[in-house]
């Protein structure tokens, strides 16, 4: 009997086929999982990493609402191609405080993992206002709405705390002072400098330019510190694992 006539024996029986499905299922399992609990730490720590400010939480969650991770991935492959279009391949380290995290599986557009810093923020709002008035081919639907949501940030320590319980590393300071974090990011005439002590590295600016703190704020906000917390510059990857 050939190697082709056992195979149609499996291929014959759904108990068989079944059952081998899972014995693979179950190595392959062992095989990718086991060593896990054999590390001190499964996530290399990297210097600049830290869990996002009020604002940008919030706008993190404007984007899961509004579908962005639909249509845009936030994870960059090591591969040439990749690199050169998008910027340093993605870090695990970078998602570490993302629940869920943006790795995606789809890009009917580009990738926003390296997105924070390479337009300013005007530009950012044209292209949430009107998607094809700064990119033609864009197939990206408008979302001027946002401007017309006003946010008082009254609930962004609760959403803080809710992070915290599932090891978002936020301090009881933080979450106290949340609400003020929150209205002082989008005002650059005010004493931003505890807040910064807090997130360093946060954007301050009236992102949508309106006086009132609105859902574009908080979304510009969130795209701003994408891949903007690592200075590649100077990283070295640990070469032990």
């Amino acid at each position: 009997m050939g190697i082709m006539d056992k195979h149609a024996i499996l291929e014959k029986s759904p108990t068989l086929l079944l059952a081998g499905s899972l014995l693979v299922v179950t190595i392959g399992g062992i095989v990718e999982i086991a060593p896990l609990f054999w590390l001190e730490n499964t996530i290399e720590d990297v210097e600049g990493v830290r869990p996002y400010s009020p604002l940008e939480l919030a706008g993190r969650d404007i984007y899961i609402r509004e579908g962005c991770y639909v249509c845009h991935s936030q994870m960059i492959r090591p591969m040439r191609d990749e690199v050169e279009r998008y910027g340093h391949y993605s870090l695990a380290a970078e998602s570490k405080y993302d629940h869920p995290h943006q790795w995606g599986s789809k890009r009917t557009g580009p990738d926003l993992a390296r997105v924070g810093g390479r337009y300013s923020d005007q530009w950012h709002l044209e292209h949430l206002i009107d998607p094809q008035a700064v990119v033609p081919e864009s197939v990206m639907p408008g979302y001027a709405f946002l401007l017309d949501v006003r946010l008082d940030g009254e609930d962004i320590g609760d959403l803080m705390a809710v992070h915290k319980l599932v090891g978002v590393p936020y301090t009881d300071e933080q979450i106290t002072v949340a609400q003020a974090d929150f209205q002082v990011q989008v005002d650059p005439d005010a004493d931003f400098d505890g807040l910064l002590e807090r997130y360093p590295g946060a954007a301050v600016a009236n992102f949508d330019g309106q006086p009132e703190l609105t859902e574009m704020d908080a979304l510009i906000a969130y795209m701003q510190i994408l891949g903007t917390m690592v200075d590649f510059s100077t990283f070295t990857p640990d070469a032990s694992r």
